[in-house]
């Protein structure tokens, strides 16, 4: 099965928590701090694996964790860094954060990869909290949580070339006869399901590769048929063959053909029209095709849809008649085009003319009265507080009271035991 658009969930490590311990040893009473630090939590790394072709594996494992750094211990030792975890894509692979829409990454050569979620810092020992007033000081910091996100990758093939056309003009017997592909080929409509992949090599040594996409049809662009669906492959290729089926055997018009197709690329994405596209001309071997070609030259010279009138090249992908020069002709417009760089999908956001710092916390209260404390800043402080010891606590409820979470309490009406809830945390609040 071809997979190339999926969602998962990736969570780096978090870190390790920091010690609070202290120097034991034969006549040194008053050793002093020693709590170590919290090693690093695990990375979440994407890398292009050349052997992969598709993202099916993703079907079946769509939560990824990597490891929790190691705590830290005794005499001042830090604890172990997680290792990272390497998922393996294919080459063409996009990353997408699918919340905002924006790229995290865009994995195309064989040796690229990405740290898309990054694991947490080691929270410190207690030997970073001392101090000429606290020279024992019980304080430790727990690891920092590891970043968490929802992705979605879109798998984009890697082809030089795109063979694109209506259903049934020839696209898969044409890679099937210029290279070892073997597409399945039948006399029907949406034979070719998926995208098919083969590589052409000529005799001067050249060689690029070359993709038979899915029919497209009327709409295309706009969700109707296969073509939808794949239409995001076209991005990636740098020449564009054009199939047109000469032979009106269907009762189809050649040039009308060729406007549709056109146009639906252009509705998907205007620049796609601004790569050079080869008009293939196939099944001349058919009684009609050289009459309807002539007619469909004149109707080309009229086309206002492409910046410059394309070439046109007539060929039998059945008799193999024209596929030496059209082959040769592609790789030497391949060798004079760069390639064209992957978008990245704006995020729109309504412009908001607040001058005010974006809040650390926000307030709100259940239907019980307990008084709801949430925010990024805010949670991310109290997950690294180590609430098993008294000065962190007392350390933790100083950081709330800098940041403004008192006073914003007594604004909103909070009174002297109420309830307050942090994450899973509860406490009175004392005026």
């Amino acid at each position: 099965m071809f997979v190339d658009q999926v969602k998962i969930d990736v969570k780096a490590g978090k870190g390790g928590d920091g010690m609070v311990a202290f120097r034991r040893e034969k006549f040194v009473p008053n050793g002093g701090p020693a709590g170590g630090d919290g090693g690093r939590g695990g990375n979440i790394v994407f890398t292009v694996d050349e052997g992969l072709r598709t993202l099916m594996d993703f079907r079946y494992q769509r939560k990824f964790k990597a490891k929790n750094g190691g705590n830290g211990a005794i005499k001042s030792m830090t604890g172990r860094g997680a290792a990272d975890t390497i998922i393996s894509v294919p080459q063409g692979t996009t990353i997408y954060n699918n919340e905002t829409g924006a790229v995290i990454a865009d994995l195309v050569a064989n040796d690229d990869s990405a740290i898309v979620a990054k694991g947490g810092r080691g929270g410190r020992g207690n030997i970073h909290f001392a101090s000429p007033k606290n020279p024992a000081p019980e304080i430790a910091e727990n690891g920092e949580p590891g970043q968490e996100f929802e992705i979605r990758l879109e798998l984009k093939v890697l082809a030089d070339v795109g063979l694109v056309g209506f259903p049934s003009v020839g696209k898969s017997t044409l890679l099937s006869t210029v290279t070892s592909a073997k597409p399945k080929i039948a006399e029907y409509h949406f034979t070719t399901l998926v995208p098919n992949l083969g590589m052409v090599r000529l005799p001067d040594g050249r060689d690029f590769v070359m993709a038979d996409l899915p029919g497209l049809i009327e709409g295309a662009a706009n969700g109707v048929g296969l073509g939808f669906q794949f239409l995001r492959h076209v991005e990636r290729t740098r020449v564009i063959l054009h199939l047109i089926d000469m032979s009106g055997l269907e009762g189809r018009d050649p040039y009308e053909d060729f406007e549709k197709i056109n146009e639906e690329l252009k509705t998907y994405d205007p620049d796609i029209l601004k790569r050079p596209q080869i008009v293939v001309a196939n099944k001349m071997d058919m009684p009609d095709s050289a009459d309807n070609l002539a007619k469909f030259k004149e109707d080309l010279k009229q086309d206002e849809l492409l910046a410059q009138a394309p070439e046109v090249y007539a060929v039998s992908a059945l008799t193999h008649d024209g596929l030496t020069p059209l082959l040769q002709r592609t790789a030497d417009i391949l060798a004079a085009t760069p390639k064209f760089p992957v978008k990245q999908e704006e995020v729109v956001e309504k412009a908001e003319y607040d001058f005010k710092p974006e809040a650390e916390f926000e307030i709100t209260q259940d239907a019980d009265g307990t008084w709801i404390l949430t925010g990024d800043k805010l949670l991310k402080i109290f997950r690294m507080t180590d609430i098993n010891h008294d000065e962190s606590l007392l350390r933790f409820t100083r950081q709330m009271r800098g940041m403004g979470v008192d006073n914003g309490l007594r604004d909103h009406g909070a009174k002297n035991g109420d309830l307050v809830k942090i994450d899973d945390f509860t406490f009175e609040y004392m005026a």
